[in-house]
């Protein structure tokens, strides 16, 4: 039997500008377009790993700056590595840290060298640069790496976008170094380059050049999300993916809404990330083929359907609206876990549906019906 290999990205269709493949990966084949659950600090929050995979999900996202931070890397480490800690033998990517160590640290100060905060837990004082971001990473076992970047403000002049995106390609050096000089995890594992450039067409197209250069296993498409809009992000989106190698795949960090990975799919983007589907289940949003619903709204109190009439998902087929909305009014936990679970695999079901359409060929006549249906609602505030 011929071993799995490191990394491969096979490309089954396309679709104009979307494709539909397979990530191949020692730990598993990850099907593209993907979605990836948050798993922030080693968990899923309120979904054991057996379930989350149930919900067709091939692939985690960790968190490097939490994990460092507790229990740290050096621990998980010695208790055999990430997957072994959290019962997950699948593929896991690692964020890098970067964006967390700019929006969630108390204090930060950022150099050259790297970026120096203080723990939003207890305040003490750390330092991630590109090579402590690798060996966090390498700790952890993760099997993609994300390089350390600098996180552009939104919005940001020309020259502050220019200079920030020069710091991430010269991070971008030193992260493909200190990745390979990582010895057996190098060997097992892929690492992903993070394009920047906020909203300017030439300077992506600089990023993308110089990051092909470097070279990667995969490549990722940053700055956004960052509060541009869903129109600003996807007029981006119609030249960025197409500046990255077409043979690898192209990861979109940090989105979205239904009706974002919907657009960015048929845009190029390959895998997605996002805490929506489970911050959105602690508080009470559900996602419906017609739209996000507060389950807590009264009007749900005596309502014998599904979460979603139309959903595969045990917790449509076993409890209804008005069960679920009893539990989440009454703060019990097990509202948030089966709000959770629905959210999850109400995402996993939407990827399923993109790959069919796409291998199909009917993208285009999928995504119009799915925006036609769908109502977007403000997501609720929360953390991840």
């Amino acid at each position: 039997m011929t071993a799995a290999p490191r990394f491969a990205f096979d490309i089954h269709a396309t679709d104009g500008a979307a494709r539909t493949g397979t990530i191949r990966m020692r730990r598993g084949d990850i099907r593209t377009p993907a979605f990836m659950p948050v798993g922030t600090a080693a968990t899923v929050k309120g979904m054991k790993p057996a379930d989350v995979r149930a919900t067709g999900a091939d692939v985690l996202l960790g968190n490097t700056y939490h994990l460092m931070l507790r229990p740290t890397a050096e621990r998980v480490a010695r208790l055999g590595g990430l997957h072994h800690f959290m019962g997950w033998d699948r593929p896991i990517l690692t964020d890098s840290g970067g964006y967390q160590v700019m929006s969630l640290s108390e204090l930060t100060k950022q150099s050259e060298d790297g970026v120096a905060f203080k723990s939003h837990i207890d305040g003490s004082r750390h330092m991630i640069t590109p090579e402590r971001s690798m060996e966090i990473q390498r700790l952890l076992g993760s099997d993609i790496v994300m390089v350390f970047d600098e996180c552009t403000p939104h919005p940001a002049t020309y020259d502050r976008s220019a200079a920030s995106m020069e710091r991430s390609m010269r991070w971008a050096v030193r992260s493909r170094n200190g990745f390979d000089s990582g010895g057996e995890h190098a060997e097992r594992s892929a690492l992903f380059g993070i394009q920047q450039g906020s909203m300017d067409k030439g300077l992506r197209r600089t990023s993308a050049d110089q990051l092909i250069d470097i070279g990667f296993d995969g490549y990722a498409v940053g700055g956004l999300a960052v509060g541009e809009g869903q129109e600003q992000m996807f007029a981006v989106l119609d030249f960025a993916p197409g500046q990255l190698p077409a043979d690898r795949p192209r990861y979109l960090m940090g989105v979205g809404k239904p009706d974002d990975i919907v657009g960015a799919v048929e845009r190029g983007i390959d895998m997605f990330d996002c805490v929506l589907p489970t911050r959105s289940g602690r508080t009470g949003q559900a996602f419906t083929r017609d739209g996000p619903i507060n389950i807590r709204n009264a009007t749900f109190a005596e309502d014998r359907g599904p979460l979603d009439p139309e959903c595969a998902c045990s917790v449509c087929a076993t409890w209804e609206r008005a069960y679920i909305h009893h539990l989440v009014r009454s703060d019990e936990i097990l509202g948030a876990m089966l709000m959770t679970e629905h959210n999850l695999a109400f995402y996993q079901s939407l990827m399923a549906d993109l790959r069919g359409a796409i291998a199909a060929g009917t993208l285009t006549g999928y995504a119009d019906a799915f925006r036609a249906r769908y109502v977007r609602v403000k997501e609720p505030a929360g953390g991840a």
